[in-house]
């Protein structure tokens, strides 16, 4: 049989994987979950139809809003995930010897158990950790109930503004997380493709709010061969760090962490960004 997972990116523009093996589907209180194996990426998974995470390419995503922020602040001793279902992100973290806490909120339990059993790649730290506490409930109501100042970072490692994620993209999400964040802390979201129109646009509309939150916030880039053109980004905000200027480069690379994607002049250049995206961050005119 000749199958194909196949993902509209435009109407008039599709994205498709020979499938060797549909593993598991089930719909969830929240959303429809699928499991596929491919020879050229491994196992991967969708949530209504969109790709989440491939066995191939999650290094790259996992690397860039992790290591990014830890290494702007490598003291950074608890931390908040929000979402993260597939646990890539929680293992990143958890590599840091110095973080002493960190909480994931993730909406769907069904995305965290079905990744244990067919993802442990990225799942492999969910359950062997004492640092990590799962909590399976809305992020936005988890972090209107958080005190001021409980987390040093915070990692939104969130789906598309649509759907169980919509509300980590709004103006109360991001005023929450600066109030829970400390003196130092970092807030990193999720930031959407600024290729196709689409997903520009909610791009826009994330940067523009988190920039009228917090007195630092820029963005940065990354290559996700399996997400919508490829070129994807994240959001960096901060009450007091810059995160090239106070880039801990030396401090961060004495830690001799083993990474795949991310190095610390990757990180400078990151922040460097096209000049049509430059462009479209600037103008907020319609957004």
């Amino acid at each position: 049989m000749d199958l194909w997972y196949t993902e509209n990116h435009q109407n008039d523009t599709k994205f498709s994987i020979q499938v060797s093996e549909h593993i598991h589907t089930e719909k969830s209180e929240f959303q429809e979950i699928d499991f596929f194996k491919s020879k050229t990426f491994g196992t991967f998974f969708t949530l209504d139809g969109l790709m989440m995470v491939t066995e191939k390419d999650e290094f790259i995503y996992h690397d860039m809003i992790v290591h990014v922020p830890m290494a702007v602040n490598p003291d950074v001793k608890k931390v908040l995930i929000i979402g993260g279902g597939d646990g890539g992100t929680a293992r990143e973290v958890l590599r840091y010897s110095s973080v002493e806490k960190v909480d994931m909120v993730e909406i769907d339990e069904r995305v965290v158990r079905l990744c244990q059993k067919y993802l442990q790649q990225t799942a492999c730290k969910l359950d062997n950790d004492v640092r990590l506490k799962m909590y399976f409930e809305d992020g936005l109501k988890f972090v209107q109930e958080c005190a001021d100042n409980s987390y040093d970072l915070i990692l939104v490692d969130s789906t598309d503004p649509i759907g169980p994620g919509e509300g980590l993209f709004t103006y109360a999400f991001y005023n929450n997380c600066k109030r829970i964040l400390t003196k130092n802390g970092i807030l990193i979201n999720q930031h959407e493709s600024p290729y196709y129109e689409s997903y520009a646009h909610e791009m826009r509309r994330s940067s523009k709010k988190i920039r009228e939150t917090f007195p630092i916030a820029k963005v940065y880039q990354f290559h996700m061969p399996t997400y919508p053109s490829g070129h994807w980004l994240f959001g960096f905000a901060s009450k007091e760090l810059d995160p090239i200027v106070d880039l801990k480069a030396d401090k961060w690379n004495s830690l001799g962490l083993k990474t795949k994607y991310y190095n610390t002049n990757l990180h400078v250049g990151s922040f460097m960004l096209p000049t049509y995206v430059i462009e479209m961050l600037e103008d907020t005119a319609n957004v």
